[in-house]
């Protein structure tokens, strides 16, 4: 041989979910669905879930409620937008879907969540 260590097989692919991941928080704000993200991927959906589990640990929905509530989260911490705007930009749609997760995830609303902030120095504009 010419000291050439390329296999005549090569190694399988293993599909991933990394790129419908990317896809979904570059497009947080607006619909997702779960069949769109796995149909990205070339899977079934119930492959895709699975695969999904085993990457990331949560389920696709939590996975996607969780990176919502993040970006909600670094939008009243760094900017000062109405509430109505913040839910429909970080893909809640509503103040009260907002609302709700916030409250699920951190315990707090966004109003609360955003006085909090303000209270303790470290609001929009404060460092």
């Amino acid at each position: 041989m010419c000291g050439s260590l390329r296999s005549p097989v090569p190694e399988p692919r293993v599909p991933t979910t990394a790129a419908a991941r990317r896809r979904a928080l570059s497009r947080l704000h607006g619909t997702i669905s779960l069949r769109g993200l796995a149909a990205r991927e070339s899977m079934s959906v119930r492959t895709f879930t699975r695969r999904f589990r085993d990457e990331v640990g949560p389920g696709p929905g939590q996975w996607l409620v969780q990176q919502r509530v993040e970006r909600a989260r670094a939008l009243l911490e760094t900017s000062d937008p109405p509430v109505e705007r913040i839910a429909r930009d970080s893909g809640f749609g509503t103040v009260q879907s907002l609302r709700q997760h916030l409250r699920t995830a951190i315990g707090l609303t966004p109003a609360a969540y955003r006085r909090t902030l303000r209270a303790d120095g470290s609001g929009p504009g404060r460092g």
